[in-house]
């Protein structure tokens, strides 16, 4: 058993699909059967069940699935610390929604530099799928997310609701129009909006990210749903409006880790994504 073996056993898992395995990884199909038909035959337990659905763990593999696991990212903590700097104690990877890194993660950092200074900290933005994935292989230790899926040996913890509201460029407020920018926030967003919000054809500009409606509304003009954290700043330098009357929708956030590591730092750092996650249920009342 070798590391590429697990770490492909991994990515079939993340990713529900040989094909997809095959992808992500950069091989060919047969390579990734080749190296699965390997695995299995030393553990002399068949790991998948493939079917015109996907390809789904067998009882053996869900059992090998937390051993594959701490493989791989103990191959990637030796990788990664072992060439650190003698100053530096341990490493720890995050990941999180850019709007995520608006304010809040960026406190997190701040209270791990002034608490661990002696961490290395890798910091990524992401979307869920890929922060799952990443999650569920363990080369992310730490992922947060509006959206997140389940997956055996991982924890999915609420920590606070985003309040979405209505802001625009126009200083009168007035209710959007055809510059109107739909911001994906997720399925709860969608619901909320749909059945609350909005009317007659879908709007005519969209976004995936609440970064890129600011920049799109900035730019040529509009309105768009952001969080009231991540707007408020704009709001107060007059560069947007909020926009009375309108409705306000809330989205929770949540936090994703390991329910079992090896990492001295996690919690640590889990302590201090608490903490500020607290203290922003205050600010949102």
């Amino acid at each position: 058993m070798d590391i590429d073996q697990a770490r492909t056993f991994l990515a079939i898992t993340a990713n529900g699909s040989f094909l997809e395995a095959a992808k992500q990884l950069h091989l060919t199909q047969s390579t990734v059967s080749a190296r699965i038909q390997r695995l299995e035959e030393e553990l002399g337990a068949r790991l998948f069940v493939r079917n015109r659905a996907g390809t789904s763990l067998t009882p053996a593999g869900r059992r090998f699935l937390e051993y594959a696991k701490r493989l791989v990212l103990t191959a990637d903590q030796a990788r990664s610390e072992v060439g650190l700097p003698q100053r530096y104690r341990a490493s720890l990877r995050i990941g999180g929604r850019i709007a995520l890194w608006e304010g809040f993660l960026p406190r997190w950092v701040g209270w791990m530099r002034a608490r661990a200074a002696d961490v290395v900290l890798r910091c990524e933005i992401g979307f869920e799928e890929d922060l799952m994935r990443r999650l569920i292989e363990g080369s992310l230790e730490i992922g947060l997310m509006y959206t997140p899926s389940h997956s055996p040996g991982l924890v999915v913890e609420p920590l606070f609701e985003e309040s979405l509201i209505l802001v625009t460029t126009h200083a009168d407020g007035s209710a959007p129009g055809e510059d109107y920018i739909h911001v994906d926030w997720g399925p709860g967003f969608y619901s909320q909006h749909s059945q609350g919000y909005a009317q007659g054809e879908g709007p005519s500009l969209q976004a995936n990210i609440g970064w890129l409606g600011v920049q799109l509304a900035l730019a040529n003009g509009g309105s768009c749903f952001l969080p009231e954290r991540m707007a408020q700043p704009l709001i107060d330098a007059g560069t947007l409006y909020r926009m009375a009357g309108a409705p306000q929708y809330r989205i929770p956030v949540y936090l994703v880790y390991p329910r079992d590591s090896d990492n001295a730092v996690l919690a640590q750092a889990l302590t201090g994504i608490r903490e500020l996650a607290a203290q922003q249920r205050q600010i949102s009342g």
